[in-house]
């Protein structure tokens, strides 16, 4: 069987599945009803500074995206970070830890950026027994308007200065939280480097206006009539969650650089498509909001199946074993050549293919042969898109097949090439040929 047992900067669990700093841990009731049902760690929800604490909305706090089914797809809301007493939060963490030993407990903390505020809130946490803190650089809502989450994490240069203070003033492992909200997502990962963190997680949520009340012309979700800007999570932002940590995985100066992956995790196969992509564990908000703590069970087993199945024995033998697959799109083989080919048995005739092919442009697939309704791809007009793989309800009816080496294409008239060519030698290239002159 499987050892999902992970060791993430000297922070060890049973398995890789940690909760996300977020309303499920807020406090030591969720956090241990967590722990009993399989969870491997959680990151405790962000702490501020002693004091009065922050005020959350008494309203609706959350927005929806469904899809067809009333499934959840995304999520928005404009909660903030806890609303406990510090003192309240500090003593529940240190009696958790002690009564779960082998699960993760990391502190998120966001406090004003000023030397002080870090190095006074430090101890009180480390007395705690956590096993490291989570700086959170990602909140785009509410702490943002104050100088604080996102408002840091959008300046590298606050981020390396805030690093540097954390590490100076406490033992434990520091792990960074990204903000997606910014251009290019290397430039902070690389200041936190250079300020000396142990890690990075990412993504935090993305700042949106989910839908708009259209009978009181207000965002969701409204409180009395008027609504705000929310971060935005859920399975919508995992495809850029991945991007973005694949960026910090191959760029070479943060290749190494341990990450948590954070963004949509609903089941093992997108936690896998994580570690794959090089984060070394993975945290996951959303999904037990929507079914519930229980939900790891399925990740814990889902994952374990897969790897006994392929042969993985351990976290290590898949952590970042397709960062060497991601490419810029100038190396990719423009001699490639594939072509979209319909199972008749298992086509049902609804049509959708032809009608996204058609007006998409390339005019491929046909919809009646001598009289008959039927879908087929004419290979001399098929570019192998695969928008037609992408519409079709039935899975694996279209498939894409490869042209061998040698073949006909039957759209350029071309032999397929066996040779690798991209664009940087293309020469239609004008660097190309700039270079060539």
């Amino acid at each position: 069987m499987a050892d999902l047992r992970n060791n993430f900067v000297g922070i060890k669990s049973p398995n890789p599945f940690w909760l996300a700093s977020a309303p499920p841990t807020d406090k030591a009731y969720n956090v241990e009803r967590a722990f009993k049902a399989g969870w491997g760690g959680v990151v405790w929800k962000t702490l501020g500074e002693e004091g009065p604490p922050v005020v959350n909305v008494n309203g609706p706090r959350y927005g929806a995206i469904w899809g067809a089914d009333r499934r959840l797809l995304g999520l928005n809301n404009i909660e903030l970070i806890t609303d406990r007493d510090l003192q309240t939060n500090l003593r529940e963490m240190k009696q958790v830890k002690m009564n779960w030993p082998d699960r993760a407990l990391v502190a998120s903390i966001m406090v004003p950026c000023e030397e002080q505020a870090w190095k006074a809130i430090l101890p009180l946490v480390e007395e705690t027994g956590a096993d490291g803190i989570e700086l959170n650089f990602g909140c785009p809502h509410g702490m943002s308007e104050r100088g604080m989450g996102s408002a840091v994490g959008q300046v590298p240069e606050y981020i390396e200065m805030v690093v540097r203070w954390c590490k100076q003033y406490t033992r434990m492992p520091v792990i960074t939280k990204l903000t997606p909200n910014i251009t290019d997502i290397r430039r902070p990962a690389r200041a936190a480097k250079a300020g000396g963190t142990d890690a990075v997680s990412l993504i935090n949520t993305i700042n949106s206006i989910v839908s708009v009340d259209l009978d009181n012309f207000a965002p969701n979700p409204t409180v009395g009539g008027k609504g705000s800007h929310g971060g935005y999570c859920g399975p919508a932002v995992k495809p850029i969650a991945l991007n973005m940590v694949a960026e910090i995985a191959r760029d070479p100066e943060t290749y190494g650089l341990p990450i948590s992956g954070i963004g949509g995790i609903t089941t093992w196969r997108d936690a896998a498509e994580f570690l794959v992509l090089g984060a070394g564990n993975v945290q996951v908000c959303t999904a037990a909001m929507t079914y519930g703590f229980k939900i790891v069970q399925e990740m814990i087993t889902g994952l374990s199946d897969w790897m006994d199945e392929k042969g993985h024995r351990t976290l290590d033998d898949i952590t970042g074993r397709a960062v060497q697959n991601v490419t810029d799109w100038q190396y990719l083989n423009l001699n490639y050549i594939a072509k979209a080919k319909i199972d008749q048995d298992a086509c049902i005739k609804c049509g959708r293919c032809y009608i996204a092919c058609e007006d998409t442009s390339h005019q491929a697939i046909t919809n009646f042969v001598d009289g008959v309704r039927h879908f087929e791809v004419m290979d001399e007009e098929c570019v192998g898109c695969n928008l037609c793989v992408s519409v079709c309800p039935v899975e694996k009816c279209i498939t894409m097949e490869q042209l061998p080496a040698g073949s006909l294409d039957k759209r350029t008239g071309k032999v397929v090439d066996p040779n690798y060519a991209n664009w940087t030698t293309h020469p239609n290239n004008p660097m190309a040929r700039q270079a060539a002159e």
